[in-house]
């Protein structure tokens, strides 16, 4: 199947990927991934967030692959372009990480009075709404995420240690990814629950 795909322009491989065709991103991908992490890497100077600036910007490539203007940019450009995004959105999370004020534990130590606040609330409402997206997914999909996600395993690993072919892992978490968000926004729409933010 991939073989379809090697003779195509980078340009031509957005407009399949448009139409849902998941071995143009994995062509695309082969092509441009290693100067997309490359330029991560250089953002972010850590390996595990270069990974995933990779994989959120191909993701992007996957759902906006329809908005791609070849007048505008070169294919890759503009895949470099989103993948460079995101690595300045991990570095801005990372930095407010860093300068996020003591943790409840620490407010305890000193005496303080240390509550559940809304947004704590919040983000386990979410970690239950991601873990149960990932429940609907097809095993193979869901293997390859958690695997990847809360393992800490890269893609070549996963290949390893699941014994099938890159290209096949590299297929799984785009889908399994794409899938999730469609569950995601799915969820959020449906509006089963709601946090009340109190000032």
């Amino acid at each position: 199947m991939r073989k379809q795909h090697a003779h195509l322009s980078d340009e031509a491989l957005v407009a399949q990927v448009a139409r849902g065709d998941e071995g143009a991103l994995a062509e695309l991908y082969d092509r441009v991934g290693r100067i997309a992490y490359g330029l991560a890497v250089r953002v972010l100077r850590d390996d595990r967030l270069a990974e995933d600036a990779v994989q959120e910007g191909f993701l992007a490539v996957w759902r906006s692959a329809a908005s791609f203007r070849a007048e505008r940019a070169k294919a890759s450009t503009w895949i470099l372009t989103l993948v460079h995004r995101r690595a300045v959105d991990l570095v801005r999370r990372e930095e407010r990480r860093r300068t996020e004020p003591l943790g409840e534990e620490t407010i305890a130590a000193q005496g303080q009075v240390s509550e559940p606040t809304d947004e704590a609330a919040w983000l386990r409402f979410e970690r239950e709404r991601v873990q149960e997206a990932l429940r609907q997914l097809p095993d193979v999909q869901r293997e390859a995420l958690e695997l990847a996600y809360y393992g800490g395993f890269s893609q070549s690993e996963l290949a390893k240690r699941l014994g099938v072919p890159l290209g096949t892992i590299k297929s799984r978490m785009f889908s399994g990814l794409a899938r999730l968000r469609e569950l995601l926004d799915e969820s959020s729409q449906e509006g089963s629950w709601k946090p009340e933010f109190t000032s």
